[in-house]
């Protein structure tokens, strides 16, 4: 009898893919899928082969294909020890947010509906991926906002965005309240900017500002650029966060998890930084456009995990943007 099976939505983005590639190396089974809404396949081209990796282009909103997920989880049950659901997939990026029919979809009902499959085939474990987008804006105080501050969403004239982190916030009380009543162990995790090498989608921030350097050494901006300041996670270390609560029992209680590093950085610094890696000296930046209910700065306090798991982010901003690069230049 094999030890894990995971089941795995959003398997082709930065975390589900970091996810997949450490799984299968380990020996792990994984059953993966995605629809590639903003991720490629170019994402699981190193394990697409694996004996131990199954993957599936299917869309987790479409009930017929999440029968078929569940109808093989039932399949190989009695071969393994334990199965762990991990919830990957959602509608991420600010081009989104303002999109309340896609974010509540896949965001809200498929997270459910995925999570209800994981309930009735008797999974062990399900990690529900949320966002630190829940703390809206009130994203920054000293040493770090915590799980427990209270939350301070935007007001009602930006409620379309408002919308993805309070779909976000519905998931962790579906996932607290599963747990409640004792139908699975997990807890969700609030990601904080993470970013990758593989991550094929340019307006995100890093991306964007490697890309337009590499294109024209000229990066546009937006005016909250001017006074943004952020933290960046590398995928490695959003991989090895689910990874420690999935291998500590006791912090599956339905708990919420900060998951971010304390290496805050303006967004002109930033630019700056991955300029000089590139070697260019003097960028260009061009500020433009405006977005509304930004926060200014955003800052996770992570002393719950750390406390309760042991993890702590290992690859440096430096490190991080270095391997994007290398991946950039070919």
């Amino acid at each position: 009898m094999m030890e894990e099976l995971y089941i795995i939505s959003g398997v082709a983005g930065m975390t589900g893919s970091e996810l997949a590639g450490t799984l299968v190396g380990k020996g792990s089974r994984v059953i993966g899928f995605d629809n590639f809404f903003a991720s490629s396949k170019e994402a699981l081209k190193e394990i697409e082969d694996n004996d131990h990796f199954s993957f599936y282009e299917f869309d987790i909103n479409n009930k017929g294909q999440m029968a078929q997920i569940k109808n093989q989880a039932m399949a190989m049950k009695k071969e393994f020890k334990r199965i762990i659901y991990i919830n990957c997939a959602a509608v991420v990026h600010t081009e989104h947010f303002y999109h309340i029919d896609r974010t509540f979809e896949t965001n809200v009902m498929g997270m459910r509906l995925f999570l209800d499959q994981a309930i009735e085939i008797g999974a062990d474990i399900f990690i529900n991926c949320s966002t630190s987008e829940v703390y809206s804006m009130n994203s920054w105080k000293e040493g770090g906002v915590s799980e427990e501050d209270y939350l301070l969403l935007a007001n009602a004239e930006h409620s379309q965005r408002t919308s993805y982190a309070a779909g976000k916030l519905m998931t962790e009380f579906f996932m607290r309240d599963a747990v409640i009543n004792n139908k699975i162990k997990g807890c969700s995790i609030r990601f904080a900017n993470v970013y990758s090498k593989k991550e094929l989608y340019p307006k995100h921030i890093i991306p964007h500002i490697l890309m337009q350097l590499k294109q024209n050494g000229c990066v546009e901006l937006l005016e909250n650029s001017r006074k943004n300041k952020r933290t960046f996670l590398h995928n490695i270390d959003s991989c090895m966060a689910v990874l420690a609560l999935v291998h500590s029992p006791d912090a599956l209680d339905g708990s919420v998890y900060n998951v971010a590093t304390d290496e805050e950085i303006s967004i002109i610094d930033l630019t700056l930084f991955c300029a000089k890696k590139m070697g260019i000296e003097k960028p260009q930046m061009v500020f433009k456009g405006y977005r509304e209910s930004d926060p200014e700065r955003r800052m996770l306090n992570t002393d719950k995990i750390r406390n309760r798991t042991g993890w702590r982010p290992r690859v440096s901003l430096a490190e991080g943007i270095e391997m994007c690069i290398r991946e950039l230049e070919g």
